[in-house]
């Protein structure tokens, strides 16, 4: 099951090709549904972002393809900014009830991880989030926890939605029929992988350096 689950996501470009050809234009539907559940619930930050949003630009790219780049990144940004409106409201609604050491879906260290990044970058967390995986989905839910005002949460919302939308989408659209990209793409779909969630790996060291200290 887990080896299968990897596979998916290693290959997105083929497995993203069999599903389109399979389903055609609800492919849209998956690919929208699997944005916003990783921006929108907590309890998924495990999806695919980065990589799925690249795999996505660069099957449009392909001639005659049945998905269209433009399209792709107007739902997909929707998809990203409604997932954070609906994530800042759940926070603002529950709040940090939910957070304890035993729970299996809600790790209160991810809860604290985002809040040193909002003692950190303030409101602009919100959009430098969207680039950093796990921060990504818990940094809405802690605005929405910490009662952040709604119309300035909504505007950097808005920014950091399009801006990883359409780095990723554009990237796997400009950069993904290179024959390079096309004979390494599981290779490049770890690369994304392992850039995006440096920064979050950096933290976490510095936090365990300073403990010690």
């Amino acid at each position: 099951m887990i080896n299968n689950f990897i596979d998916f996501f290693l290959h997105l470009d083929k497995n993203l090709a069999i599903i389109t050809q399979s389903y055609g234009i609800f492919t849209y539907l998956l690919i929208f549904l699997i944005i916003f559940c990783e921006t929108g619930l907590v309890i998924t930050p495990f999806l695919p972002g980065d990589s799925l949003l690249f795999a996505a630009g660069a099957l449009a790219s392909i001639p005659n393809a049945m998905l269209n780049v433009i399209i792709l990144f107007i739902i997909l940004s929707f998809a990203a900014i409604l997932g954070d409106s609906i994530n800042y409201w759940i926070g603002s609604l529950v709040g940090e009830r939910v957070f304890h050491e035993k729970s299996r879906f809600f790790k209160k260290e991810h809860l604290i991880r985002t809040q040193k990044f909002y003692e950190k970058y303030g409101g602009k967390t919100i959009i430098i989030a969207r680039f950093i995986p796990i921060i990504r989905t818990f940094a809405p839910f802690v605005a929405g926890v910490g009662k952040m005002n709604y119309k300035k949460f909504l505007s950097y919302n808005v920014i950091g939605g399009i801006l990883w939308v359409g780095l990723f989408t554009f990237a796997g659209y400009f950069f993904g029929s290179l024959p390079f990209v096309k004979n390494n793409f599981s290779l490049i779909i770890v690369a994304i992988i392992i850039i995006s969630i440096l920064p979050a790996i950096f933290e976490y060291i510095k936090h365990k350096i300073k403990k010690k200290l």
